[in-house]
């Protein structure tokens, strides 16, 4: 069925987000000091560097991105990148968990993708760090439907999700996109595919599912 259901109210995706920064941060007030240091699925960030990183669009004032930009020389990537290493050195887990808790209500965005991004942003870094973890957090299924309904061509080739021959078909909501070989999981983890990462093993089911198993799992 994929991105076919109406776009929901603004009003409902900002609650959306508000409760998943409130919720997420009280993950990280709960982790250990090794789970700060574990990788998350982010290729080369730890679980404190994806919480950096999620908290930047908060803290950096537009005059201060675009000088990071600069210095990063006009790469988006190396400037989140290196932006996330160092103020995740900067700053103590306590504080990265209450960065995001302080500003649950912040109107930030990406620079493009509307407000379902915003959410988009913080539901998949969230997983990024619960998944890699195995702490089996499960996201309301309300927020995972509105990120799962904007899964397109288009978002999928933005993150760089090879779905060739693989139909996605979600095992506990009414949702499946593409064609071809059938790939099953929790629509949360179906959302981890199309958002480009590969899972620990055993949350996918199908042939397919080697393709988006993370190296040496």
């Amino acid at each position: 069925m994929g991105n076919t259901s109406h776009r929901r109210p603004a009003a409902d995706v900002r609650a959306a987000i508000a409760a998943e920064r409130r919720e997420l941060a009280a993950v990280l007030d709960g982790l250990s000091a090794e789970e700060w240091e574990a990788p998350s699925l982010c290729g080369g960030w730890r679980v404190r560097e994806v919480a950096a990183h999620m908290t930047m669009g908060f803290r950096y004032s537009l005059p201060r991105m675009a000088r990071e930009l600069v210095r990063a020389r006009g790469s988006l990537h190396r400037m989140t990148d290196l932006c996330a290493r160092k103020d995740a050195a900067a700053h103590g887990t306590s504080e990265l968990a209450a960065f995001l808790r302080d500003h649950a209500d912040h109107p930030w965005k990406p620079p493009v993708g509307g407000i379902e991004a915003a959410l988009g942003h913080d539901v998949v870094h969230g997983l990024d760090i619960t998944v890699a973890l195995g702490l089996g957090r499960r996201v309301p299924m309300d927020r995972v439907r509105i990120l799962l309904d904007r899964v397109d061509a288009r978002s999928l080739a933005f993150f760089g999700a090879d779905l060739s021959g693989v139909r996605l078909h979600a095992d506990d909501l009414d949702w499946s996109f593409g064609t071809g070989t059938p790939l099953s999981g929790t629509g949360q983890d179906l959302l981890l595919v199309a958002y480009g990462r590969r899972l620990p093993p055993g949350h996918l089911h199908g042939e397919p599912g080697d393709r988006f198993v993370a190296p040496g799992k």
